[in-house]
Formats: structure tokens, C-alpha cells, sequence
């Protein structure tokens, strides 16, 4: 790999454009090759010059060159650079490749225009008053400290001795995005990369909007399980309620920054300021944004200002540079202190936190920061986590922080997801619409044997949590979408997974055949509103009708796809019949709309994880 000891980053091409004055003017679009998305704060330069330009978050762009011999070089982190030349063209579109890593991505000696001017004076233009070699530290990290938690599977429970399955609901997407970057990689994820429930998460689905006061729809449908089709597979969708874009409350923002030693490769810090960028350039004109940021100390950078001036919020983050140690529960009592300083009443309250998760001075341990978090989730203020980077990533960390505060998570990976989280959604999710939701699922027994929920095995909760409204549960932001899968091994069905035990003395444990209402289960629903303090009960009832797999919605398909992948790639001992041709046949039968090309990009990695597992000659089972 390249010693990018002086490396540049998308972030550094925030400067005005050098126009020519008797130039040619040339314009375009900038969009991803494997899916057609435009390619936002791509750097546009004219090479052997110093004239300059990003694309909009259209990716379109408009540049000026001197004449028809010239090459404009398009560059944007993780993407393959490329250059075009002129010539009589006027309007010059360009498509661009996901490069297979995102340290190798700009070099300042192939920066022809850079010796042009003072190296010193060009350091402070691109960086403030960082210095060159502390952004160009992305040497591969010489050991792997990431850390994820263990996952232990859930397993098939009989449901005379547990009739009830309860689980707070998960928003969170971090999983597939940070799954996603290893793919890319060229590697296949370890197998506590992989929640499950994330996976399926990550997309939306096409659940009916709902009506009424109630915040948001229930849709259940069960068919077979197509990696067991002597089991059944129970789907259960949730759909938040739309935003009223007419009447949107106004938000108060912090956004809480790592800017330790650790943030400086280009995959970091560089990409968390196009990231946050991209969001700054959605907020309406009763927003407010403030910047915290943290290293050996934590500061304030930026006091709340309103989003209107974009001029101030961008000049704080183009200042931001990576150094010291990381006193991330000093960082967090600042923003949350600020937070509630300019606390919106009736208004959406949000912490904003960006890092690489590797915390280690103050208030350090998960724990710690666990407590911490569980003490400010009551003052009104939501959180939510992005994490960025590879090498020392702490993913186990955040994801327990973030199911602490009243938050979601998410990983970002390149500047596509960041659009994904920060303008395509983010608008959504600063606006919760239901928080506290919890499920409960209680079994039919005369019909079921052994049943088994598919991931959330983070989110479990006792069964008596279910009704105290002191438990905290997960959010639920505006049109969003929740989806929980079951497992069933109807009764009368031989299976492995059958233990026998022996029968109990007190206990009524028979099966009898005295229900004849041909319910298969009940799905019970508690939430609060989001200023609320006492939960309201929804109930459904899913009648035993299977309905034939090919008949199935494309949204019980489509996630049958995703968790059977979710189950290759964790070689679970469930997997059954599983293999990634079943899930390509699953999935690219239900890609439905797919306008943002999402459902498109998962059977691309499916078949790189294919590609990948065949080489390792493990086919589809992975030890």
C-alpha cells in the first residue's frame, strides 16, 4: 500500500473554485457506477493546474479550464480516481468504481497542482492548522483491535415452558454497512460482525402507512422457511407514520466529534466532515447546530448556531484535526450539557455522536459509558452513533451505548452511506414518532412445537418487562420500518432441534387439542409517544394460513434472503439448506422498486461472498 504520509481527503477540497478568465466552461454529473447514484463532494481538479470544484449533493458539478488539451481528474475517498480529458466536449459525465480500499485514495505528490504554491500555506488551506503528515498517517494498522461483542444464537424454545418471546424493536443498520466494508475488502466478516436483525433492517419495506392516532402499522404474514420447508416463517413488519414535511418541529442538534490520534486516516475524520456536511445542507431554517468535540480534553467548537449559517458551521468542522487521547465521557457530559442548554421544548433534541469508538481516558469503560448515557436519556435528548474506520474499531462498544441512550446506530463506510444515513434518512430519524417499543409474541402450542427468533438477541427482554414502563426499549423514528422474523417447527414435525426433557412435576405441560380457533400466535405492542411517560397496547392475531412461498409479498421474500445470508455467513447450526444460490433466487425476485439500488447492491454481495467463500473452498458453510 501507498505511504500516504501526505495524503489528501475529500474534505480537503472545500475551497472556492479558481476560475479561468478566458476559459472553457465544462459541466456534468458524477455518478456510482454499480448502482447510478449521483456522487455527492466528489473533488474535481484540472490536472498540472490549481483550479478546483466539488460536485453538489446532486452530483453535478461545473468547472472552468483553460483550454480543450485539458484533464479534469475526478477523486472521491473509496472510489477509483478518473481522469478525462476535454477535448470538444462540454458537458462530460462520469461514472465511478467502489475502490477495494478506502486508504488508498489521494497522494499529494500525484496532486500535480499542489507544488504550485507554498507547502506550508497549502497545508493551513486544506487543513487549518493540522499539519500534513498528521492527516496522512493511514499506514495500515499493524495489529486488528476491533472489537465486537459474542452473539449467542437464539435457539428453539418449546412454548410450554416459554409461551412468551419479548424483544425491544432495533433500527440500528451499523451491522450491514460495517459487514459490507469487509466484503469490499475482499474478506469475509467474522461471524459476530453479522446481527442478523440489522441485515434485515438495513432495507425498507413496503408495509401498508398507518391510520388513525395510531403511530404506526402491523403486517404479519407466514409461509415455509425456505432454507427448512418443514418449518415455518412467521414475518412481522412494523411502519412508522410519515413526516408532515408542512408542520416539521424545529431540531437542535450537537454534533459530538472524536478527534483523537486515532481519527486521522482518510476513512475517518476526513469522510465524518463530508458526512456531517451533507446533513448541515438538510437542516431547515429553525434548526440549530452546535459542534463538541473531544481528544485528550473536550471542547466546544462551535456554540448553537443557527443552520442558516452554513458558513460558520462548515469553517468549525474544516478546522477540526486529529490528535491526543480520547476522553469520551468528558465529550459526552459537554454535549448533553449543551443539548440541554438550548433544549427546543416540543422540538426534536439530539446528540450526534461520530467516532471510531476507541475510547480511553475519563469515563472509559463500556460501562461506564453505559451509566452515563442511562442518566441523560431522560432529559428529552436523543442520541444517535455513527461509526467510521477499520483496523481499531469498537463496534460492541457503541452498539451498547447507543441501546443505552434512547438512540439508533450506524456505520459508515464511504461517502454513499453517509447520503444514505444523513439525507435520504436522517430527516426521518431526527423526528421519533414512537419510543419504548416493545414486542411480545405469545405461542399457540397445540400448533406450535418450537419456535426461534432470528437475531435481536441483543435486544431480548424478561417477559415481565413487557409491562414496566420504566424498561427502556428502542425508537422509532418517522417511516421507518421494523421487521422481526420467527422460526416455527409446527407440531408433529421431527426435528433436530427437539430436546426432550423430562416432563415436570407441577406444571400443566400437555398438549391438547381443545383450540380449534387456528390462531398460530398473538403479537402484543407497547410504546410511548415521545414525550410520554405510559405505554399503549396494540394486539394482533396471526391465524395459522400459510400461504405458498412463491406467493409470498416481496417483502417476506426479500428478508427470508437477508437472514438466510446472515445465517451462511454465521455459519449457524440453523442454517439448515441454506446456500447463497437460494438466497439469490429469493432476492432477485423481490427487489420491488429499489430506487436507491440498496436490495440491487445486497445480491452484489452476495455473490462477491460467494466468489469469496469459494476461494476459501468453504462453499456455503464457513467454520
Amino acid at each position: 500500500m501507498k505511504n500516504l504520509k501526505t495524503g489528501l481527503t475529500i474534505a480537503a477540497f472545500f475551497i472556492a473554485a479558481l476560475s479561468y478568465a478566458n476559459g472553457i466552461a465544462i459541466k456534468g454529473e458524477i455518478k456510482d457506477k454499480s448502482n447510478g447514484d449521483p456522487l455527492p463532494f466528489v473533488s474535481i481538479t484540472v490536472k498540472g493546474e490549481s483550479s478546483g470544484t466539488v460536485s453538489d449533493v446532486d452530483g453535478l458539478y461545473k468547472i472552468t479550464v483553460p483550454n480543450e488539451n485539458a484533464i479534469l481528474v475526478f477523486r472521491m475517498v473509496g472510489y477509483q480516481p478518473v481522469e478525462k480529458k476535454v477535448g470538444k466536449k462540454r458537458s462530460i459525465n462520469v461514472k465511478m468504481e467502489v475502490s477495494v480500499t478506502l486508504d488508498e485514495v489521494m497522494v499529494y505528490e500525484e496532486l500535480e497542482y499542489a507544488p504550485a504554491m507554498n507547502k506550508e500555506k497549502f497545508s493551513r488551506i486544506m487543513y487549518g492548522n493540522a499539519s500534513i503528515q498528521q492527516y496522512g498517517n493511514t499506514e495500515p494498522t499493524p495489529h486488528n483491535t476491533e472489537e465486537y461483542d459474542v452473539i449467542n444464537e437464539n435457539i428453539f424454545l418449546d412454548p410450554l415452558n416459554h409461551p412468551l418471546s419479548t424483544f425491544s424493536i432495533d433500527v440500528d443498520a451499523a451491522s450491514y454497512s460495517n459487514m459490507r466494508r469487509m466484503i469490499n475488502n475482499g474478506q469475509l466478516p467474522q461471524k459476530d460482525v453479522v446481527r442478523i436483525e440489522e441485515m434485515i433492517n438495513y432495507f425498507n419495506y413496503d408495509y401498508p402507512n398507518p391510520v388513525g392516532k395510531v403511530p404506526f402499522s402491523i403486517t404479519t404474514e407466514v409461509s415455509q422457511a425456505p432454507w427448512n420447508t418443514k418449518n415455518k416463517l412467521v414475518h412481522i413488519g412494523l411502519q412508522g407514520k410519515m413526516l408532515d414535511y408542512e408542520n416539521l418541529q424545529a431540531t437542535n442538534l450537537v454534533f459530538l466529534i472524536d478527534v483523537s490520534g486515532s481519527m486521522g486516516n482518510a476513512n475517518k475524520l476526513p469522510l465524518l466532515k463530508s458526512s456531517m456536511k451533507l446533513l448541515v445542507d438538510q437542516l431547515g431554517d429553525n434548526d440549530r447546530v452546535a459542534i463538541v468535540v473531544y481528544a485528550g480534553a473536550a471542547g466546544l467548537v462551535l456554540p448553537s448556531t443557527p443552520a442558516t449559517d452554513k458558513n460558520a458551521i462548515f469553517a468549525a468542522l474544516n478546522n477540526l484535526q486529529a490528535g491526543g487521547s480520547t476522553a469520551g465521557g468528558a465529550g459526552i457530559k459537554l454535549a448533553y450539557k449543551i443539548a440541554k442548554e438550548n433544549l427546543i421544548e416540543g422540538g426534536n433534541n439530539r446528540v450526534i455522536l461520530a467516532t471510531d469508538g476507541d475510547f480511553n481516558v475519563g469515563a472509559s469503560s463500556t460501562s461506564d459509558m453505559v451509566r452515563l448515557i442511562e442518566e441523560k436519556r431522560d432529559e428529552g435528548i436523543f442520541l444517535t452513533i455513527t461509526g467510521f474506520g477499520m483496523g481499531n474499531y469498537k463496534d460492541g462498544r457503541m452498539e451498547q451505548i447507543s441501546n443505552a441512550g434512547n438512540g439508533n446506530y450506524y456505520y459508515i463506510d464511504n461517502i454513499k452511506e453517509a447520503k444514505k444515513i444523513f439525507v435520504t434518512e436522517m430527516r426521518a430519524t431526527l423526528f421519533t414518532i414512537a419510543k419504548d417499543v416493545k414486542i411480545q409474541v405469545e405461542f399457540n402450542p397445540d400448533k406450535v412445537q418450537a419456535y426461534r427468533l432470528i437475531g435481536y438477541e441483543n435486544r431480548l427482554l424478561k417477559d415481565e418487562d413487557f409491562n414496566d414502563d420504566k424498561k427502556d426499549a428502542g425508537e422509532l423514528g418517522a417511516g421507518h420500518t421494523v421487521t422481526a422474523l420467527y422460526e416455527i417447527i409446527p407440531v408433529g414435525v421431527e426435528s433436530e432441534f427437539i430436546k426432550d426433557v423430562d416432563p415436570l412435576k407441577y406444571q400443566k405441560t400437555k398438549r391438547t387439542s381443545i383450540s380449534n380457533t387456528g390462531e398460530l400466535l398473538t403479537v402484543k405492542f407497547r410504546y410511548k409517544k415521545p414525550d410520554g411517560n405510559t405505554s399503549k397496547l396494540i394486539t394482533k392475531v396471526l391465524i395459522d394460513k400459510e400461504i405458498a412461498l412463491d406467493k409470498t409479498s416481496e417483502n417476506f421474500r426479500f428478508s427470508a434472503a437477508v437472514a438466510e445470508l446472515g445465517m451462511i455467513l454465521r455459519n449457524s447450526e440453523f442454517k439448515a439448506n441454506s446456500s447463497y444460490a437460494q438466497v439469490l433466487g429469493l432476492a432477485s425476485g423481490a427487489t420491488g422498486s429499489d430506487k436507491e439500488g440498496y436490495r440491487r447492491e445486497f445480491i452484489q454481495l452476495t455473490e462477491a461472498c460467494n466468489l469469496l467463500s469459494s476461494n476459501e473452498n468453504k462453499y456455503s458453510i464457513r467454520e
